[in-house]
């Protein structure tokens, strides 16, 4: 179920007057945008794609209602005939996108934007605002996931996402990061996803007395019967009458599935280790251990490695907010600007920060994998329309440390380009998976990245280098921009 909404002014101000102005100066001219981040989130080895479908959403619904123009004209900055222009406004470039749930490194252009510079420049931020914020949560959901290993991750973060937007979004990239469920029932509705949930420690003290609220409890949902133990004294009450509740269930002939116990509170290493001996002892070996209370990745570590016995986590805060890193930093930069003649020149922004000078030009994305492993190699970021022949032997290299060379022989490696077209001159000609399949996508494509990569403390990085021929390009436009310096 979509809710199609017009965001037309999701926008900074200063990209509308930037448009006034290529307006007024008649700049027609196409141009090409990469949108990119430089340094993976949470200091780890990789990211995952995040946020086309409602970049999608966005896209198709661009347009200016009278409302809108009425609101510019208030603002007393824009002349009539630019409004009027601004009246009739469609989305009629190209856009090409790394797929959702695929994993991608620093540099590496996971949106480019060919369009009329006015059109670019509308889409900026909204695109850095969709991308920026849903490929961090999915990277911080896969994060978190990869720390759980082979147990069971819900998402219920809602009540401390900042604001409704990222509650729901926020849920379908934790979703499509690894989660297999999220508590936020506006989400499981919007986008066909499992909500789960269970009930709060207000249930059990809203009754006389502990055995009662679980008895009522488990009545209501035999098939779901995941109890709270912890509102009064987690093993001396709590689990003690969870598995009164339990036993009772089983001697009246109902099926235990799905079924166990949650705690929120307190050691849950040596908890969790007391209530699975208990469980163990009273015949339920397959009752859950479900715990949550401010979890993230490192502490889900940590208590594996002490031995917990639980099965099932629920994140919240950690996740939904990306806590420890609270932004992606995703930038939109000006690559290259098309003549009359047709043909792109390529442009480029210098820094003295080596990381922050751009890769100029119409650019593609080649993955490289390992044949006998099927692992990735290494990323080739290379000039748009470039072939390689995977039977030859390739050296690629560090486009900051040149010396720093690999050769890959030939009939060792495949590869694979990245870009998705999404659309051609104003047409969506993409159709997004579902939530459900592109978190199927994140897991294969998580089984593509090393152990290595994978580490949540100093993860070894995936070279993303460029091909000779871009290689080559940049440096003659620095060499040209540096030669107008010195002559100026």
């Amino acid at each position: 179920m979509k809710r199609p909404l017009n965001m037309t002014l999701l926008t900074d101000l200063y990209e509308i007057t930037m448009m006034q102005g290529y307006y007024k100066t008649g700049n027609q001219k196409k141009v090409i945008f990469d949108l990119f981040y430089r340094e993976n989130p949470c200091q780890g080895g990789y990211a995952i794609a995040c946020g086309l479908d409602q970049l999608i959403d966005h896209i198709s619904n661009l347009q200016f209602s009278s409302d809108d123009i009425r609101y510019l004209r208030s603002l007393s900055m824009f002349d009539e005939d630019f409004l009027e222009w601004l009246s009739t406004f469609r989305f009629s470039g190209s856009i090409y996108a790394v797929p959702e749930g695929t994993v991608v490194f620093p540099r590496e252009p996971l949106v480019k934007v060919v369009a009329p510079i006015m059109e670019a420049q509308l889409i900026e931020t909204a695109l850095l605002n969709i991308i920026n914020h849903q490929t961090l949560i999915a990277t911080k959901a896969a994060r978190v996931c990869y720390a759980a290993g082979n147990d069971g991750v819900m998402e219920f973060g809602l009540r401390r996402a900042q604001g409704p937007d990222a509650g729901i979004y926020g849920a379908r990239a934790a979703v499509i990061g690894g989660c297999n469920g999220t508590s936020n029932v506006l989400a499981g509705q919007i986008f066909d996803m499992p909500v789960k949930g269970t009930h709060a420690h207000s249930w059990i003290m809203s009754f006389p007395d502990e055995y009662t609220a679980f008895r009522h409890y488990a009545e209501l949902y035999p098939n779901a019967c995941i109890l709270l133990i912890d509102t009064y004294d987690t093993i001396r009450s709590g689990l003690k009458n969870a598995i009164r509740v339990f036993t009772e269930m089983r001697e009246e002939g109902i099926e235990l599935k799905n079924y166990g116990i949650r705690m929120d509170s307190g050691d849950l290493a040596y908890l969790s280790k007391k209530v699975r001996a208990e469980l163990d002892a009273a015949g339920f070996p397959d009752a859950i251990i479900s715990a949550s209370n401010d979890l993230d990745e490192y502490l889900i570590t940590s208590l594996k490695q002490q031995g917990a016995t639980i099965t099932s986590w629920g994140v919240g805060t950690s996740m939904i907010t990306s806590k420890d890193c609270p932004a992606l930093g995703g930038v939109y930069k000006l690559a290259a600007i098309q003549e009359e003649d047709g043909t792109f020149i390529p442009k480029i922004k210098l820094s003295e920060n080596t990381e922050k000078v751009t890769n100029p030009g119409n650019k593609d994305i080649i993955r490289i994998y390992d044949k006998e492993t099927g692992k990735i190699r290494a990323d080739l970021i290379c000039v748009a329309g470039e072939t390689f022949d995977e039977s030859q032997d390739l050296v690629i290299f560090d486009p900051n440390e040149t010396w720093k060379r690999t050769l890959l022989e030939g009939g060792t490696y495949t590869m694979r380009p990245l870009l998705a077209q999404i659309f051609d001159e104003g047409k969506c000609v993409y159709t997004s998976p579902t939530a459900m399949e592109i978190r199927e996508i994140r897991k294969r494509e998580m089984d593509t990245l090393w152990d290595e990569n994978k580490r949540l403390v100093n993860p070894a990085k995936v070279y993303v280098d460029l091909s000779d021929k871009l290689y080559d390009l940049k440096a003659k436009v620095l060499h040209e921009l540096s030669s107008v310096k010195y002559h100026n």
